[in-house]
């Protein structure tokens, strides 16, 4: 079904139409349809909403940020760190981190410690709302799809929130805090002190976390190259010799540490999800399982 534009001009029918659920109908015509800018309306509501939780989150870790900073953020900074201690306990002594590390931070700006209290607080803000974006994008898809298409792109979805947060996990919990110990305990000269930025920390520890949460989209985004057509099994198994390289090249610019421990820990990971993504991408159309 066509809709006129306006009176003066002929009926076209516009391009970004979705199908709508039966309560979403109720809300407009009969015909069912929604024009462009019924979209953008959507669309602006969306992201209020969206926003609205986003600043919720905020607001709250600035009041809970001071009592889970020492612990949380800064808790590889000492050898009192549970995956520190754990480590030793499974390895029962033969690889230990808890003899004598300490690192303190220091601070040589004024307003650092006040832009970090923020910066912190937006950073684990926008990790904590992820979930709520992608439901709603969810939302805002879900009626242009096909019965036999939702359950899919749901999926898709779940998914590629629940790696993005073992990513964030992983590097948390082991890319960052090895590559840190190893770059604040690495002394070119005996005469060089190590004195660690503030800025420098807390930029390197959301950068690494964040990269690991991305990174672990790559089964996700290999699955929608796939159904688009782009991306196929056989090309994945064909170069995985190449990756392999790939991987380890990017793993040693994750953790730029020279023992090979630390770039296993980041190496072994994206190569599962190498395999992940072998698994989830369609065979060519001639291609036999």
């Amino acid at each position: 079904m066509s809709w006129p534009l306006c009176g003066c001009m002929p009926t076209v029918t516009p391009i970004f139409l979705f199908r709508m659920s039966e309560q979403e109908t109720e809300l407009l015509p009969e015909e069912g349809e929604m024009s462009f800018w019924d979209h953008l309306e959507v669309l602006r509501w969306a992201l209020f909403r969206v926003l609205a939780v986003f600043f919720v989150l905020f607001a709250v870790l600035l009041w809970v940020m001071p009592h889970i900073f020492d612990r949380f953020v800064l808790g590889p900074t000492s050898d009192d760190f549970f995956v520190y201690r754990l480590l030793a306990e499974w390895t029962h002594g033969i690889i230990s981190f808890t003899q004598g590390f300490n690192i303190q931070i220091i601070n040589i700006n004024v307003a650092s410690q006040f832009m970090t209290h923020i910066n912190t607080s937006m950073a684990f803000a926008a990790v904590l709302a992820f979930p709520y974006l992608v439901y709603e994008l969810w939302k805002y898809i879900r009626p242009a799809l096909f019965e036999n298409e939702i359950r899919h792109v749901r999926a898709a979805f779940m998914g590629g929130t629940m790696m993005f947060y073992l990513g964030c996990a992983i590097g948390y919990l082991l890319v960052f805090p090895f590559t840190f110990r190893f770059l604040a305990e690495y002394e070119l000269s005996a005469n060089i002190q190590n004195q660690i930025n503030l800025q420098s920390y807390i930029n390197n520890f959301t950068m690494l976390i964040m990269i690991m949460g991305i990174v672990f989209e790559m089964p996700l985004v290999a699955w929608l190259l796939s159904n688009l057509g782009l991306l196929h099994k056989s090309f994945l198994k064909d170069y995985k010799r190449h990756a392999v390289v790939i991987l380890l090249v990017l793993s040693a610019f994750i953790t730029p540490s020279g023992d090979p421990f630390t770039l296993m820990l980041v190496f072994v990971p994206l190569y599962l999800l190498y395999e992940a993504s072998i698994f989830v991408v369609k065979p060519a159309p001639k291609e036999e399982e």
